[in-house]
């Protein structure tokens, strides 16, 4: 049987480093800061990239290329660079890729980080975002400048659970030659493949729904073989490397990813139905709800809606705090995609530094409370939830 057909779940267990000598079933860790040459010809090809080989655990490893080979599989991508961090590969991404001079149109709507990121730190280099509002993608060409080069967005979106078309996306990056960049973390490969809907990169924090259990931090970017040769030779240089162990544990999480996404799914679907039903709250965001405003496109390019809930909880902040308080069985942390359902209230906590206006610009309002939903028992989960808006 040709690898090409093999399934997700299968190409997730079966994709691994050939066997050592000593023919483990499971991949062993490489904890090892270089790899020795045989001689010094070896040694000349290996620094001249004449060879395809280890030469030190900052530029690759074989934990990590067999976390990136996975993740290429799953997405349909031609290469990867593995970080130590989901922001460590927004950053490195972004960075090898702009210049002084050079735009970026976003959606309005991304990770905090990223956002500030875009407003605090590249206007420094010279390199200027302008945002486009996710509900208002026809603005988007209006906004590109003969100096544009990079199409950025995240679907679903941070923390608002909004919806952007990605064939749209790629359809207007392929018409006026931009790069175009889609955080995925949300989504994983397991539920959406940017890539086919016309990415050139996509970006996945793998602390969240990739390892799943809260253990590590890592972060990949895939793609064009050509954009990642770029970002590889930036990376190299500039030392934001996953390491061997992380890259272990986070291939090995892959083998579970997909059982654990249904679950997840199936809980989150489950909560966002109390929620929609709950007098204490006024709306309700959840991709594969049919009152979302964006439910046609999470349907086409989605294969399920995620495990983030997000509602919008009467009384603003202080109803938000309120609620956080009385919650006994989830958890409080700024983490999401863990086997333990987490809370957070974003206009209190992660975005209490913007403005009222800058987080409506992001679609967080006063009351917006963001739940990843996990995988205890669903019924636990909704009665913990029941309490705390009683």
């Amino acid at each position: 049987m040709n690898e090409q057909e093999f399934g997700f779940e299968t190409q997730a267990i079966r994709t691994q480093l050939e066997r050592t000598q000593f023919q483990e079933h499971s991949v062993p860790l490489y904890l090892t800061s270089s790899f020795v040459f045989e001689d010094a010809e070896d040694m000349r090809a290996s620094f001249a990239e004449e060879k395809d080989r280890n030469i030190y655990s900052r530029y690759s490893n074989p934990n990590t290329n067999e976390f990136i080979e996975k993740i290429c599989k799953m997405e349909g991508a031609e290469s990867g660079f593995a970080f130590a961090s989901g922001m460590a590969a927004v950053y490195s991404t972004l960075a090898a890729l702009l210049n002084s001079g050079d735009h970026i149109v976003s959606a309005s709507s991304v990770f905090g980080a990223t956002h500030s990121l875009f407003i605090n730190y590249f206007p420094k280099w010279g390199i200027e975002t302008s945002y486009f509002n996710i509900d208002k993608p026809e603005t988007i060409e209006s906004l590109i400048k003969p100096n544009t080069k990079i199409l950025f967005a995240e679907s679903p979106t941070n923390p608002a659970v909004d919806i952007i078309d990605l064939e749209l996306l790629g359809a207007i990056a392929k018409k006026h030659n931009l790069i175009l960049i889609i955080d995925n973390c949300f989504a994983t490969p397991y539920l959406q493949q940017p890539i086919k809907w016309g990415a050139n990169l996509v970006v996945h924090s793998a602390t969240k729904l990739i390892d799943g259990q809260g253990r590590v931090l890592g972060g990949i970017t895939v793609g064009d073989a050509e954009l990642i040769q770029k970002i590889y030779l930036f990376s190299r240089l500039t030392g934001p490397s996953l390491s061997p162990f992380n890259a272990w544990v986070l291939s090995k999480s892959l083998e579970t990813l997909a059982i654990r996404l249904d679950r997840h799914c199936e809980n989150a679907l489950k909560v966002a139905e109390f929620l929609e039903s709950h007098p204490q709250v006024n709306k309700v965001k959840y991709p594969f709800l049919k009152s979302h405003p964006q439910y046609e496109i999470a349907k086409k390019q989605m294969k399920l809606g995620g495990n983030i809930v997000a509602f919008e909880i009467k009384g603003g902040i202080e109803a938000g705090r309120a609620f956080l308080d009385k919650i006994k069985l989830c958890s409080l942390s700024p983490n999401l995609g863990d086997t333990r359902t987490i809370v957070t209230h974003p206009a209190s906590t992660t975005h209490s530094k913007l403005t009222v206006e800058e987080r409506l610009a992001v679609s967080i309002t006063d009351g917006l409370v963001r739940v990843s939903v996990g995988l205890e028992t669903v019924e636990d989960v909704i009665a913990d939830l029941k309490q705390a808006l009683s």
